[in-house]
């Protein structure tokens, strides 16, 4: 059994995180419950960081928020000096409340509103990363008619396929993100951004996909945006200031999963940059980076209360929790893989094979295909692992069920940093049809 950051086994024989026992948390805060180990999160961002100030390099490390976007999670991310990446008004409005630097926020989407691109400029945020021409056009009409300069990125799809699940590939050139480099693309919004009034063109971006082991589709994204960024300045004698390589870093959610450590990825990736540039004589650009799995994945456990067991002779155990795909949405969308615990009896033998399915009226809402857990009792507590990344963000109310609550964990103390739905909270937009007298309109 693989235990993650700060989890332990207590003389209880329960699970603990962050030096707190998950029952006492269940006890208080009830399932679902999803607990964030926030010293795992503080230990990967400090080890990004650090590895490029061993390198060299001047850089801005960014939580890719969309992982998971609540006003603390944000507090923290600013306390530990990350740069934030949002995708949406939504994450720009809650990173606001959570007085995000504005300097530091990088907006990024393929469909941003006239609103949401007003909103950033209101906010005079750090960066936006330009997705399309119709978006350069939005952009500088916005910037002209309130006269106020944005630095801005344009996001590049550099024609690289990682391999990864092809639903969170997004470098390739078939993508719905950025402007395509091999077809000119490109080159077209630079000369549409590089000399405006009120544009500030940093350079360029690219995110080649999700959850990535291997480091040389980063090497050659690097490889092939550098010899772009030569090549401009070559012709035009504009020179990039901001390389921005996205994120992807993959993290271990069953035994089959290999990582690597957050170092490996920037010294590969920074190896690249510092030969190219001393090659070319060109100057060293500052190099940011998108972490968001890598920062959250596995400082996330669901906990959910075991319910009703279904036996089918010769074929499977079904063991039923209190959540599912409702609020953990992956494994039903791509089929992503887990690994689970009974967080009650974690010193009894795991070896019970069962297949975890949720409560959702839906055959495929299916946790884990195959877990191995203690013998199971209704009202045992299950531990699903590295649940911190695109679990709560991809929740729902299917079924009108509850979303989650969500507890921080770190130095003994845990703190509710998202309560849990109420049904008064499902309800809460309704509208009641109006009455009215027959032949009357409402």
């Amino acid at each position: 059994m693989h235990l993650y950051g700060t989890q332990s086994i207590n003389k209880k024989g329960h699970l603990t995180i962050g030096g707190v026992d998950t029952i006492d948390m269940v006890n208080t805060y009830g399932t679902p419950l999803i607990v964030y180990d926030i010293s795992l999160f503080r230990e990967r961002a400090k080890a990004f960081k650090e590895t490029f100030r061993t390198v060299g390099l001047k850089a801005q490390v960014a939580y890719a928020s969309k992982a998971f976007s609540t006003i603390a999670i944000y507090e923290v991310a600013k306390e530990e000096g990350l740069s934030l990446d949002v995708v949406s008004g939504g994450e720009l409005y809650t990173a606001v409340q959570a007085d995000y630097p504005r300097a530091k926020i990088h907006f990024h989407g393929n469909n941003k509103s006239r609103a949401e691109i007003e909103f950033a400029f209101e906010e005079k945020i750090g960066c936006i990363v330009i997705d399309n021409f119709s978006e350069i056009k939005l952009v500088k009409e916005i910037a002209e008619t309130r006269q106020q300069k944005m630095d801005v990125l344009i996001r590049v799809t550099p024609g690289v396929e990682a391999h990864t699940h092809d639903y969170i590939t997004t470098g390739q050139e078939d993508s719905k993100f950025g402007f395509d480099l091999k077809n000119g693309q490109t080159d077209e919004a630079f000369q549409q951004l590089k000399s405006h009034d009120f544009i500030n063109l940093l350079g360029m971006h690219c995110h080649i996909g999700s959850q990535i082991f291997e480091t040389a589709a980063f090497r050659f994204a690097a490889e092939v945006l550098m010899d772009k960024m030569i090549a401009w300045r070559r012709e035009s004698g504009f020179v990039c200031r901001v390389l921005n390589l996205g994120g992807g870093f993959g993290i271990r959610y069953t035994e089959a999963d290999q990582p690597l450590a957050p170092s490996k990825y920037v010294e590969e990736m920074a190896s690249i940059v510092l030969s190219m540039t001393r090659m070319h004589n060109y100057p060293v650009p500052e190099i940011w980076i998108e972490p968001g799995r890598s920062l959250v994945g596995d400082a996330g456990t669901t906990l959910y209360t075991l319910g009703s067991q279904k036996e089918v002779p010769e074929t499977r155990t079904y063991i039923a929790v209190d959540g599912g795909m409702s609020d953990n949405i992956r494994p039903a969308l791509y089929g992503a893989e887990y690994t689970a615990v009974t967080a009650n009896k974690v010193n009894e033998p795991q070896e019970v094979q069962v297949t975890i399915a949720g409560k959702c009226c839906e055959s495929g809402d299916k946790l884990i295909e195959e877990a191995f857990i203690a013998t199971p009792e209704e009202g045992d507590i299950i531990a699903t692992f590295c649940t911190g990344a695109y679990s709560y963000s991809m929740s729902s109310n299917y079924n009108r069920l509850p979303r989650p609550a969500v507890v921080f964990a770190e130095d003994g103390q845990d703190q509710l940093v998202i309560r849990r739905e109420t049904y008064e909270d499902i309800t809460r937009l309704d509208i009641p049809l109006q009455k009215s007298k027959r032949g009357e309109k409402v």
